[in-house]
């Protein structure tokens, strides 16, 4: 097939899922790409509320883009995770958190004020039982044709992968957190 031959798409969604590390920073990236070409962007965060190393790019960064970079910052952390799950924070406090993000959510992608809009981690949001996979695909279906979609999470349900136009799989080969290591600052968060 020739170059000529093929087409575009004004949007698309877009998803970043797998037990791997390198979906936020995908998300991130792709952010960057949509910034450098001038788009308004808005980044939405479910599930992580403590501070990382993004949330301290983004805040640095927002002064020079004004309007055109929205960032919100949702959820009450870790739900559902052992040990790492969030004290003290009932689940009932988790499903509010996230029904608040999501309606920020679908306020951007619904809007046609945003060329991108990214939901990190909404995939765990909708797995742990937070959200529902209706609300997922009501965010994917009822987008506004100006805008593109980025979610991202492990565990992106498999039967809403035909309403998605592209969607990586992070594929863990080897991690040191399987030897007991912490994540590093400045490199998973």
């Amino acid at each position: 097939m020739a170059f000529e031959d093929y087409k575009t798409k004004d949007t698309v969604t877009i998803v970043y899922t797998g037990d791997s590390k390198g979906k936020t920073s995908a998300s991130l990236g792709l952010m960057v790409r949509a910034l450098g070409n001038r788009w308004k962007v808005a980044y939405i965060q479910f599930i992580k509320y403590w501070g990382v190393s993004e949330h301290v790019f983004i805040r640095d960064i927002q002064s020079l883009y004004e309007d055109d970079l929205l960032f919100y910052k949702g959820g009450k952390g870790f739900y559902d995770a052992g040990e790492l799950s969030e004290k003290g924070i009932t689940e009932a406090q988790h499903k509010q958190a996230a029904k608040e993000t999501y309606d920020t959510a679908l306020e951007c992608v619904t809007s046609g004020k945003y060329n991108l809009v990214i939901c990190d981690e909404i995939n765990n949001a909708v797995h742990d039982g937070l959200l529902s996979k209706k609300q997922l695909k009501q965010l994917i279906t009822e987008k506004s044709d100006k805008t593109s979609l980025c979610l991202t999470g492990r565990n992106f349900p498999k039967e809403l992968l035909d309403h998605v136009d592209i969607a990586t799989e992070m594929t863990k080969i080897k991690h040191h957190f399987d030897d007991k290591y912490l994540a590093n600052k400045g490199i998973d968060y």
